[in-house]
């Protein structure tokens, strides 16, 4: 049961990122959520943290357009704490250009009163990507 949770948490997850749903993106994590991005130079140290970049970013005009998650898998380390991994392709908006970014993401979550939240994601390059 509690993989498919999991999934349905991330599922949820990916969804509002890829309609660029800011807050339920973020209500997908938990306030003390870190974040340690390839193309970001310092990792991010709390959900606060990463919604005022995002604010920054979405100042210069950055949107979300899509996101296509694949190869999913869930890998549970306790009753409450699993490892969620995936490929994504995912199209932003940049000012007046748009881009497609191939990534490979790991997003721990934990159980917290009956509900999944997102305590690290950590994102990388996919190097099948070209």
């Amino acid at each position: 049961m509690s993989q498919s949770e999991v999934s349905a948490a991330a599922a949820a997850l990916v969804a509002a990122f890829g309609s660029h749903d800011r807050e339920g993106y973020f209500a997908c994590f938990a306030p003390s959520a870190t974040f340690l991005f390839y193309n970001f130079e310092r990792p991010l140290t709390s959900r606060a943290d990463y919604e005022a970049v995002w604010r920054e970013w979405e100042a210069g005009d950055f949107r979300v357009l899509g996101c296509v998650s694949t190869d999913g898998a869930v890998t549970m380390l306790r009753d409450d704490l699993a490892v969620f991994t995936h490929a994504v392709r995912t199209t932003l908006k940049d000012g007046e250009s748009s881009i497609v970014l191939g990534e490979r993401e790991s997003i721990v979550f934990q159980r917290v009163d009956g509900r999944w939240f997102g305590v690290h994601e950590h994102l990388s390059p996919d190097p099948t990507f070209i």
